[in-house]
């Protein structure tokens, strides 16, 4: 217990950095098939109503600390960053973030402990230099009571399908939808029957391979052939499908470009390496029926067979 402890409040202080340099955060590595345990109710500061909040930013110079000069990593350039903290107790443990509009401005994150936070990222020189206009709210039930009256945490994903978003309660396997054509994050949350694979959620939009589907990826539950669990809910090919789990790392979020590719964001964590991120980068069309003819035809298996990934290391 005291490893798991440890590793967990090592992740946590890396995370408000982390969240701004390789969006989202890092979230708390768990099994899909099994039920998180529950915390301290000291470390929850569930948010009971919609708050202003401050929230101090720090830049931050380089990725890498050892060549400051650095700019690129493989694939990717690096831009800006910022340490983010706020003396706000329920501040911290962002595990999604996503853009409002296509400005790179406006934004909504959900922390694990059962919040939204919504605000403004500011520029400077082409480069973040803070936020503004922070907002801290419950996240709603279908009672309309905050989720944490009930017990639920660990809000771990968003997905945007215009007005409606759909949120990842890892505690309890649960999906939330929300229209925020009602009351933006007023709106109460109505449960989705999901299956129980809810670290990273992504809507396919239209004009794209599988348009209409909702892919939900564990973190890292495994399947039989030891491959992580993701399904297609909806869209032209629902069932279930599979990505290849490489050099033990987890899923932490996804997101889709404009071109229908899909982005995997994933992390591990050891006591020699330190911290390790990269994102992986999947094409829709790739994925294809696995050949298993036992299983019925609404929950196939797919098999998402190639991806190219883009790793970075951030040293002890």
């Amino acid at each position: 217990m005291l490893r798991k402890f440890t590793r967990r409040r090592l992740l946590k202080s890396t995370a408000a950095g982390l969240s701004v340099v390789a969006m989202p955060g890092i979230a708390r590595a768990q099994p899909a098939t099994q039920p998180p345990p529950k915390r301290a109710a000291r470390d929850e500061f569930p948010v009971a109503a919609p708050v202003a909040i401050e929230v101090n930013a720090r830049p931050i110079a380089a990725f890498d600390p050892r060549d400051p000069q650095r700019k690129r990593f493989g694939a990717l350039e690096y831009r800006s960053g910022l340490v983010l903290t706020s003396r706000f107790p329920g501040f911290g443990g962002l595990s999604a973030w996503r853009w409002l509009e296509t400005k790179g401005e406006r934004f909504i994150s959900v922390s694990d402990r059962g919040s939204w936070f919504t605000g403004r990222i500011l520029y400077r020189g082409g480069e973040m230099s803070g936020l503004a206009d922070v907002e801290a709210a419950p996240l709603l039930g279908p009672d309309g009571r905050p989720i944490t009256a009930r017990g639920w945490y660990d809000s771990e994903a968003i997905a945007l399908d215009g007005n409606l978003a759909y949120v990842a309660l890892e505690r309890v396997n649960q999906v939330l939808r929300y229209d925020f054509s009602k009351g933006f994050t007023r709106a109460r949350g109505e449960v989705v029957p999901l299956p129980p694979a809810a670290e990273a959620l992504v809507v396919v939009p239209k004009g794209l391979p599988l348009a209409g589907t909702l892919i939900a990826i564990s973190e890292r539950g495994l399947d039989r052939n030891r491959k992580l669990i993701a399904f297609m809910v909806g869209g032209p090919a629902p069932g279930q499908f599979s990505v290849v789990r490489s050099d033990d790392f987890d899923v932490s979020d996804a997101v889709l470009l404009p071109n229908g590719e899909l982005l995997l964001l994933e992390r591990k964590f050891s006591w020699l390496a330190g911290l390790g991120i990269r994102i992986r980068r999947i094409a829709l069309k790739s994925l294809a029926p696995a050949r298993w003819p036992t299983a019925p035809r609404s929950s196939r298996p797919i098999s998402a067979t190639r991806s190219t990934t883009w790793k970075a290391s951030t040293p002890m």
